[in-house]
């Protein structure tokens, strides 16, 4: 059962996010695992603006490391041979949003994070259409 108070309820969380993580990539093909990339990255945008206004700190650092993470993911899995022009707008994209991470963690702001997380909604739903 879990609780939700405490760290018996954190580390139920914890494990019950890992087993519904595993069982999302488990099979998946390439299109859909950069799916799911996108899907957590939002979240994790979305999670660090609600921190942000209720001043949680260590929450916001943690979900903005997390969307910084999975941006670096998103741009190392670009081929910028194959994908030419393509890769290297998504690329600068990708840059983009980690500079407005760094702004909204310097600057204790949730404005860049909104814009990154626009600018990252619009590929995600671009991605999801495709297939």
């Amino acid at each position: 059962m879990f609780y939700n108070q405490g760290y018996a309820g954190a580390t139920a969380m914890r494990r019950y996010a890992a087993v519904h993580s595993g069982s999302r990539t488990e099979g998946a093909s390439p299109h859909a695992l950069v799916k799911i990339l996108f899907d957590e990255l939002l979240l994790a945008l979305e999670t660090a603006i609600v921190a942000e206004r209720m001043g949680d700190r260590v929450k916001v650092s943690d979900k903005q490391a997390r969307a910084m993470s999975i941006l670096f993911a998103l741009e190392s899995s670009l081929d910028f041979d194959k994908g030419g022009d393509i890769a290297r707008g998504l690329g600068q994209i990708y840059r983009e949003a980690r500079r407005l991470l760094l702004t909204a963690a310097r600057e204790r702001s949730v404005e860049p994070v909104d814009q990154a997380r626009d600018m990252i909604a619009e590929i995600a739903d671009a991605w999801g259409q495709i297939g």
